[in-house]
């Protein structure tokens, strides 16, 4: 028997491009055999509603009530609920758990954050951080920005993705001996990009969220719950924007082609 939870959900608490609050995807998942799901909100550096002229506590207040609402209406039905967030740099997404209301109220300099900082402070208080659809490619992009080394972990299934860009994230992943982990990014219930929804399988259930993330570091006990056809490699993939690869000390190294960024770390 597998245990699957929805590792990337946005709620119309914290989200601006969300459509469903929290409480109203807990039917849904339950419905479709998850054992639960973790709410990721966009941070305040992301693409945030929470208003920003109110004092810290109060936005992470705010911030936090959609992953409350949903905890409050899983409880209820029997499924379980998780919070952690995403945060955004120049484009590149991070999904970060582990962490709770009490350690972000405590932290406002995280806004100053830089990839490095980031990425020690996180995993010296105990957290995961995943690039999120770390080959994502939209209109409001120039540039792909890929943190192999200030992360844990590659998201390589995001349903907001075309496959082919999962595809380069899945290949470049195995290839670099990157953990991997995939999410839906839904932000409407029942409803993503690619008509599908993903999720990771654990061979036992989760009893929270550091638990997640101690399964995650470990590369132990869990699987994609994504169609394999969906990552299967497919000659001519390819990227259509420029990619630049980080570095250790988070300098970007150019790449032009598919063959180097494979072959880039």
């Amino acid at each position: 028997m597998s245990y699957i939870y929805e590792t990337h959900l946005h709620t119309t608490a914290a989200s601006a491009c969300a459509k469903s609050a929290g409480y109203e995807y807990i039917s849904f998942y339950k419905n479709l055999g998850y054992d639960g799901i973790i709410v990721t909100d966009h941070f305040f550096n992301g693409n945030c509603c929470v208003p920003q002229n109110l004092p810290w506590e109060e936005r992470v207040d705010i911030f936090c009530s959609g992953y409350e609402d949903a905890k409050s209406e899983g409880d209820k039905q029997g499924l379980k609920v998780f919070f952690a967030w995403e945060c955004r740099f120049n484009g590149d997404e991070f999904l970060v758990y582990g962490l709770d209301k009490k350690w972000l109220k405590a932290h406002p300099e995280i806004m100053t954050w830089d990839h490095i900082t980031h990425y020690q402070q996180i995993k010296a208080n105990g957290g995961l951080v995943v690039q999120a659809h770390p080959f994502r490619e939209r209109g409001y992009l120039s540039e792909i920005y890929v943190h192999p080394h200030q992360c844990d972990a590659f998201e390589v299934a995001n349903c907001g993705n075309p496959h082919e860009q999962d595809r380069l994230a899945y290949r470049y992943a195995k290839e670099h001996h990157i953990t991997m982990t995939a999410g839906s990014d839904i932000h409407h219930v029942g409803r993503t990009d690619n008509g599908y929804i993903y999720g990771m399988e654990f061979d036992t259930p989760l009893d929270s969220i550091t638990d997640y993330v101690t399964r995650i570091k470990h590369q132990s006990g869990f699987s994609l719950h994504v169609p394999p056809q969906h990552l299967a490699w497919k000659e001519g993939t390819t990227n259509h924007l420029p990619v630049y690869i980080f570095d250790k000390n988070n300098n970007p190294i150019s790449t032009d082609s598919v063959a180097c960024i494979l072959s880039t770390f």
